[in-house]
């Protein structure tokens, strides 16, 4: 299986193209994402992540995500690679967007923040999704 999680913050605006062959829509950007866990005296540490967005979620991307934003995006990792002008065989790794969503908290205001993380995924506790465990009475719990 191939799915990866990010949620982090765009290192730059995205960037819109179009590809020669067909001429469809492709966005890239980079994604900041803090590690977890931060070394006593140490800055926290940052992961950065290109992302690559085809199509319709390409143009949602380009159109309402912004350098400093904080959003969230599932999608797949893909390597490729391809030879320059010179010869010169180049790799990478980046993140093809399948769906994204804003992870900011919603400015007052703003009605552009219509795919907030929340809404999407709502405030439930992990394992509280799909749990046929019953817990309304404290009388059969071992504890």
């Amino acid at each position: 299986m191939n799915k990866v999680i990010l949620m982090g913050r765009l290192t730059r605006d995205p960037e819109t193209r179009y590809t020669q062959t067909n001429n469809t829509l492709v966005s890239s950007f980079s994604l900041a994402v803090n590690r977890r866990f931060v070394r006593q005296g140490e800055e926290r540490q940052a992961d950065f992540f290109n992302i690559v967005a085809w199509s319709k979620l390409g143009e949602f991307c380009s159109k309402y995500f912004k350098k400093g934003q904080q959003v969230g995006i599932i999608g797949r990792l893909q390597t490729r690679t391809w030879d320059d002008d010179q010869g010169v065989k180049h790799y990478i790794t980046e993140v093809v967007a399948e769906e994204a969503y804003f992870a900011d908290s919603k400015r007052e205001g703003d009605t552009a923040n219509m795919g907030n993380f929340e809404n999407t995924f709502g405030n439930t506790m992990p394992g509280s999704m799909g749990s046929d465990f019953d817990v309304s009475s404290s009388d059969d719990l071992p504890f």
